[in-house]
C-alpha cells in the first residue's frame, strides 16, 4: 500500500516518518541506556561467589533492527514484527581479552537461534553483534537449536556443541521431540562449519553435551547425558564421559557414568552438564545442574563436582548440596524456578566469570575464583545422604565452632 494512504492516520507522509523516526529513536535510546548501565555487586554473601544485581543479557538487550520493521511504507505504526521473548542459556569463552556470549535467543514465534554479544569486562556493557549466528543448514528434520557450548579446544578450533531439536515422527503427540547433539566450528564466532551431529551408540537422545578442552588418550573427550525420551532419562543415569576418534563424524561407543542421579538429592530426577570445565590447580572444575521435582513443578539448581586432572572421567571432589539456586526476582520467569548454566569463563590470573540463566527468561553472572573453587570442591563435606547422618554432620560443625567461640572469649 503506498505510503500516501496512510497519511490518514498522521496528515501527510512527512508526518509518518517524522513518528516512525521519533518512536526508533525512543527504543534505541533506550537500549543504549540499557548497555550502559553498570553492574553492581549484590549484597549477598556465601563466601564462594559474588552474585550482581542486573542481568547481563534480557530480551531488552536486543538490536531494535531485530525487531522493527523501519519501512514507513510496510510498517507505518511502526509495529514490533519480530518480537523476543527471552535471552537465555549462554555459551561463553574469552577471546583477546574480550568476554563472548552465544545466547539462545528465543523469538516470540518460540524458536530459538544463536546470537553473540561481547563486553569488555565480562560484567556488564555486553552488546549484541548486528547479525544472529546462521548455522549451515544441514539438518532438514532439525526444527530448533539451542544452548550452545564453547570450547576453545586445544586442536586449534573453537566447538560450538548444541541441542538440536526435532519432531518425534513415531509419535502422534505434538510435544514429543527427539534431541541430538549439534556440533558446529569456528575460528572467528561469524563463520560455521557443521559437523555430523554426535551418534552414542547406547543413548537413543542426547541433550547437554559438553566437549573437553584438551585430548583424552590421544582423542576427543565428551560429556554427555544418556537419555531414552526428550524429557525423562529412563534408564539414563546421569552425566557420562565418553570418547571418540573423529569429531567430524563423532561417535561414542561407550559412556561412563561419572556424576550418578541419586535419590532424594538435587539431581534425583536428572542432571546434566553445564558449561565447559575450567581447569584448576587440582582438578578439572565442572559446574552442572541437577533437577528434583517438587509440588511446583520441576527445580533447577546448579552443583559443583571436580575430576582429575589426568583422568578427567574420574571424580575426585563431590562437595553436598547445591552451589547456586534462584534467588528473588531470579525465581520469575517463563519457566520459574529454574536456573541453568552452560558457559563459564576463567582468566589466566584466576578469576571465574560463571554465566547463568533464570527461569529460561534472562542472564546473570557470578564472579569468583578457581582457589575459591578449589577451596569449595575439597573442603566441604560430602552429603551422607541420610538425614540422622546430616543432623550428626551439622551437630559436629556446630560443636567445633561453639569450641572455638569459647575459647576466643576466655
Amino acid at each position: 500500500m503506498p505510503l500516501s494512504q496512510w497519511a490518514h492516520v498522521y496528515g501527510s507522509d512527512q508526518e509518518v516518518r517524522a513518528v516512525i523516526h521519533k518512536q526508533y529513536s525512543v527504543e534505541q535510546q533506550k537500549l543504549e541506556k540499557l548497555i550502559a548501565r553498570k553492574n553492581r555487586k549484590a549484597d549477598f554473601y556465601n563466601g564462594i561467589y559474588d552474585r550482581y544485581e542486573d542481568p547481563v543479557l534480557t530480551r531488552d538487550h536486543a538490536p531494535v533492527c531485530w525487531r522493527y520493521d523501519f519501512n514507513e511504507e510496510t510498517n507505518p505504526y511502526f509495529m514490533e514484527r519480530l518480537g523476543i521473548n527471552a535471552v537465555m542459556n549462554s555459551g561463553a569463552i574469552l577471546l583477546d581479552g574480550k568476554f563472548y556470549l552465544a545466547a539462545r535467543v528465543e523469538g516470540n514465534d518460540r524458536k530459538s537461534f544463536f546470537a553473540v554479544a561481547e563486553s569488555d569486562n565480562g560484567i556488564d556493557g555486553f552488546r549484541f553483534w548486528d547479525y544472529p549466528v546462521v548455522l549451515p543448514d544441514t539438518c532438514p528434520e532439525e526444527t530448533n537449536v539451542y544452548d550452545m557450548r564453547l570450547t576453545k579446544h586445544e586442536d586449534g578450533w573453537i566447538y560450538g556443541v548444541f541441542c538440536s531439536e526435532s519432531k518425534d515422527t513415531d509419535s502422534a503427540d505434538l510435544s514429543a521431540a527427539v534431541a541430538q547433539a549439534g556440533i558446529v566450528r569456528t575460528k572467528d564466532l561469524k563463520t560455521w562449519e557443521r559437523l555430523d551431529n554426535l551418534k552414542t551408540l547406547r543413548s537413543p537422545q542426547q541433550r547437554n553435551v559438553v566437549l573437553h578442552p584438551e585430548f583424552v588418550d590421544g582423542k576427543y573427550a565428551f560429556y554427555t547425558r544418556p537419555m531414552d525420551g526428550f524429557i525423562e532419562t529412563g534408564s539414563g543415569g546421569g552425566i557420562g564421559f565418553g570418547l571418540c576418534e573423529d569429531i567430524t563424524h563423532a561417535v561414542i561407543d561407550e559412556e561412563k557414568i561419572i556424576s550418578r542421579r541419586i535419590y532424594h538429592t538435587l539431581t534425583e530426577s536428572k542432571n546434566g552438564a553445564g558449561a565447559v570445565p575450567i581447569k584448576g590447580n587440582k582438578c578439572w572444575i565442572h559446574i552442572a545442574h541437577g533437577v528434583r521435582n517438587t509440588a511446583a513443578g520441576l527445580r533447577y539448581v546448579l552443583y559443583v563436582f571436580g575430576t582429575d586432572l589426568h583422568d578427567p572421567s574420574k571424580v575426585v571432589a563431590e562437595p553436598s548440596g547445591v552451589f547456586l539456586v534462584p534467588l528473588g526476582k531470579e525465581r520469575v520467569g517463563d519457566v520459574s524456578n529454574v536456573v541453568f548454566t552452560n558457559g563459564a569463563i576463567a582468566g589466566e590470573n584466576g578469576d571465574v566469570y560463571i554465566y547463568y540463566a533464570s527461569c529460561d527468561t534472562r542472564m546473570h553472572v557470578a564472579t569468583t575464583t578457581v582457589d575459591k573453587l578449589e577451596d569449595y570442591l575439597f573442603h566441604t563435606p560430602k552429603d551422607p545422604l541420610r538425614s540422622p547422618d546430616c543432623v550428626r554432620q551439622r551437630c559436629g560443625l556446630i560443636e567445633e565452632n561453639l569450641k572455638l567461640l569459647e575459647k576466643e572469649n576466655r
